[in-house]
């Protein structure tokens, strides 16, 4: 176990290959775009380039085909053939992986809407997973850095950068065998990108370790300074951003936080009693969790 989180390593025994790393501990960068897919699928391509030459190509050698959806290998003319049919309209969402078969920790997940006939809380996301031993290898300071870079990239209604559980997040029944070790560990987010998406609007999806805030919640918040004043923790530091922006920095290193010895993470629920009137809340119930699982789940940080 990390001094900061758990490793966490679940794996799925398959009828042919034997068991493969199914769920795991990752960091997960995700950005909510109140806009339409055409108006930001440019941006959002710039910070796929941008991942990608940090990271190496070879982080992300799979690609699920849109037309098959089948899983194939990413190379230099397919990802020529995504950034086209982007670009086109032809396609609004990606799904791209280190492996077809496990969850490594490298993955992309990118669902565009057209939010002109979509319902009033539909957004655009796109979120970057990398696994913690890349954290542990360079350092946070450089995740942190990352992720800057690609939300700089991106004109971001909210968002966030954290420790999360890492699984396919398509697969059924995965979240009730990580149940207990989200209740122990608080500060491991069940992403679930694809589902909030149709439903968030311009809410907030959380607290995290760093926390993207923009239009309209900051202005209501009173800006980075009206923020910057609610929030007391020596610990957490409020940085502004280009475009009415900033980001909330909750302690140099994620923290997964652990009930059982006591780490509740205060600077965490600090900020999200402060947040509390803009988080999203009353999700679909995940997989093993009863409604006031999920109830206390999403208010952990509250209660």
């Amino acid at each position: 176990m990390s001094e900061h989180y758990p490793r966490v390593r679940l794996y799925k025994n398959k009828l042919v290959g034997g068991s493969h790393l199914f769920i795991r501990e990752s960091v997960s960068i995700t950005l909510y775009m109140r806009r339409s897919y055409q108006e930001v699928v440019q941006q959002v391509i710039s910070a796929l380039e941008a991942y990608r030459h940090k990271l190496g190509p070879q982080a992300l050698g799979w690609y699920i085909d849109p037309d098959s959806g089948d899983w194939e290998q990413l190379d230099d003319k397919s990802w020529a053939n995504l950034r086209q049919m982007l670009l086109t309209g032809t396609i609004a969402q990606l799904w791209l992986r280190e492996s077809p078969s496990e969850t490594t920790g490298y993955e992309v997940l990118y669902y565009g809407r057209l939010l002109d006939v979509a319902d009033e809380d539909e957004t655009s996301v796109v979120s970057f997973r990398l696994p913690t031993e890349y954290m542990e290898e360079h350092g946070p300071e450089q995740v942190r850095e990352l992720a800057l870079e690609l939300a700089t990239e991106l004109p971001f209604t909210t968002g966030h950068a954290g420790l999360a559980f890492h699984f396919p997040e398509s697969m059924l029944g995965t979240t009730e065998r990580i149940r207990d070790l989200s209740f122990r560990h608080p500060g491991l987010d069940i992403p679930g990108v694809h589902f909030e998406s149709l439903s968030i609007g311009t809410r907030v999806d959380g607290v995290h370790w760093l926390n993207f805030l923009g239009p309209p919640v900051l202005g209501e918040l009173g800006g980075a300074t009206g923020l910057r004043q609610r929030l007391h923790s020596p610990s957490t530091a409020v940085q502004e951003l280009e475009g009415e922006r900033a980001v909330v920095t909750l302690g140099k290193w994620p923290e997964a936080g652990d009930t059982e010895q006591g780490h509740t993470l205060p600077e965490y629920r600090e900020l999200a009693r402060v947040l509390e009137p803009w988080l999203y809340m009353g999700r679909a119930r995940f997989s093993g969790f009863s409604e006031e699982d999920m109830r206390r789940w999403e208010r952990r940080f509250l209660d």
